[in-house]
């Protein structure tokens, strides 16, 4: 059966929402006692950067440097474009005909961008646009948190803010190691690398940023050498990164860049899984089993990629791209919101192999008035992000309110789920904020050992944590991730064979 916010109980009063819990299947207020940092910034105190790097670069070029080194420096940042356009405005450096053949070249280049933009409108918008168009944290530009990830095997946190600086947190440590790179720009998304306890992985507007920060050091500023910089022609600004679930693959998506990076670390070197549509790629999800890569587009299109062969399935049927999506602990179902839609679609093994090319509907979140003591508080619109806890009983959604109305503010909603015998979804309740406050983006705490923790980023720069106590009806050993070995046995097929 499809749910709605109907059937939800109403939204607890503001101001208990810095003590709010589940106990005994309700929200409500009380004192969590939840032992994690909760650290709070504010826009004030972090300055970010009054201009683009791009707009200031050209005065600290060295004009003696070469014609080569000036075009390949051209290459790497801006590819093919930045290459001719520097080839053209270098005139006095190069035979008449190449330059007159590159200016030719650019202005083809120039027109079939323009033609190629009315077909994808966001190739219009300028890097700093994209990615807050499709990042998922909701009003990216004027949040002082940026992005956040918990750490998928200790309690620990990183954190990115408005100016471009990654700030670590653990419980017990007076220290919070902060790292700067001078790449780190517009940062999107972050991703600690699974089974590994050093290193995090950075979606940056120019490149992949790849910090090993030793756990155990006491440093609180992090040399840049302790970076990797990752960077391909033509893949920037980066707005989705997910690791495979052991750790041995990294893949980034860029929305100008209809290829998906597929990186070997290690070796700083990747390989393109490009297909034709969509115009590019904006948000990755890897199953839990390692068996099936989600990639989204900026059209009305995805893809479910399989890792073993490395084939995909392509989904046209929708209205809109996808917005965000969220899978199942056992991999068994995939749960998915489409941008400017109130509604949660759900596909499963079945559909994916073989089964009719259409998403289920599972749950409607249109607008719902409830009364309160100073009038009636409408809650439910756009679903802007999902999360799924590690356990697969509770489901958050992050619904967009009316930046124009004070009664229809911006929350989550908290879903009880089951996926075994059938999957189902019930009513748990809704998290709000303080007055004055939205969420902004959510996860879920990855080994919780109470039921489900979820964490929240809010509007006024707080994080803070909400539990949910409740028993659970855990894996049963053939869910469990025993199929994790798909991504490695797949790793020297990946970096053997053409994949193009």
């Amino acid at each position: 059966m499809m749910c709605s916010l109907a059937v939800f109980p109403p939204p607890l009063a503001a101001g208990h929402t810095h003590t709010l819990m589940e106990q005994h299947n309700e929200l409500q207020a009380s004192d969590p006692q939840v032992d994690l940092p909760s650290p709070q910034f504010t826009r004030d105190t972090l300055k970010g950067h009054s201009r683009a790097e791009s707009s200031s670069k050209s005065a600290f070029l060295d004009q003696r440097d070469t014609l080569w080194r000036r075009s390949a420096g051209a290459w790497r940042d801006a590819g093919l474009y930045g290459l001719l356009d520097q080839i053209t405005n270098s005139a006095d450096e190069v035979p008449r005909c190449v330059s007159v053949g590159s200016s030719c070249l650019l202005a083809l280049l120039r027109w079939s961008s323009s033609f190629h933009g009315s077909l994808f409108p966001h190739l219009t918008l300028s890097s700093d646009e994209m990615v807050a168009e499709f990042s998922q944290m909701l009003d990216w530009s004027d949040s002082a948190v940026r992005s956040f990830s918990w750490h998928p095997h200790t309690d620990k946190f990183a954190v990115a803010l408005l100016d471009d600086s990654i700030k670590i947190y653990k419980p017990h440590s007076s220290t919070a190691p902060t790292l700067k790179h001078r790449c780190q720009r517009s940062v999107c998304a972050l991703q600690w690398k699974p089974l590994c306890g050093s290193a995090l992985a950075v979606a940056c507007q120019s490149c992949l940023l790849i910090w090993h920060v030793d756990p155990a050091s006491l440093s609180t500023r992090p040399s840049s050498g302790c970076a990797q910089v990752l960077s391909h022609p033509g893949h920037s600004p980066i707005t989705s990164i997910a690791w495979s679930p052991t750790g041995s693959l990294l893949v980034s998506a860029s929305p100008v860049d209809t290829a998906m990076m597929v990186w070997d670390v290690a070796a700083e070197s990747c390989v393109p899984l490009r297909r034709v549509g969509g115009g590019g790629v904006t948000f990755l999800s890897w199953s839990p089993d390692g068996s099936r890569l989600l990639a989204a587009t900026p059209s009305a299109l995805f893809r479910v990629w399989e890792t073993r062969m490395w084939t995909c399935e392509r989904w046209p049927c929708l209205k809109g791209s996808c917005q965000s999506a969220c899978w199942s602990p056992d991999g068994a179902c995939l749960l998915l919101s489409i941008q400017g839609e109130r509604l949660i679609y759900a596909l499963s093994f079945s559909d994916l192999t073989g089964g009719p090319k259409a998403a289920t509907v599972v749950a409607d979140l249109s607008e719902t008035s409830f009364p309160g003591p100073e009038g009636d508080l409408t809650v439910g619109g756009e679903v802007c992000s999902l999360s799924w806890d590690p356990r697969g009983e509770r489901l958050a959604v992050l619904l967009k309110g009316d930046a124009q109305s004070t009664d229809h503010p911006s929350v989550i909603a908290v879903f009880k789920t089951r996926c075994s015998p059938a999957f189902e979804l019930l009513p748990c309740g809704f998290v709000m904020g303080e007055a004055g406050a939205e969420p902004r983006f959510m996860q879920f705490h990855p080994h919780f050992q109470h039921g489900a923790l979820l964490t929240v980023c809010w509007s006024d720069g707080r994080i803070t944590h909400v539990p949910f106590y409740f028993s659970s009806a855990g894996l049963s050993d053939s869910q469990r991730p025993a199929a994790l070995s798909t991504a490695d046995r797949s790793i020297s097929r990946l970096y053997t064979e053409d994949l193009h």
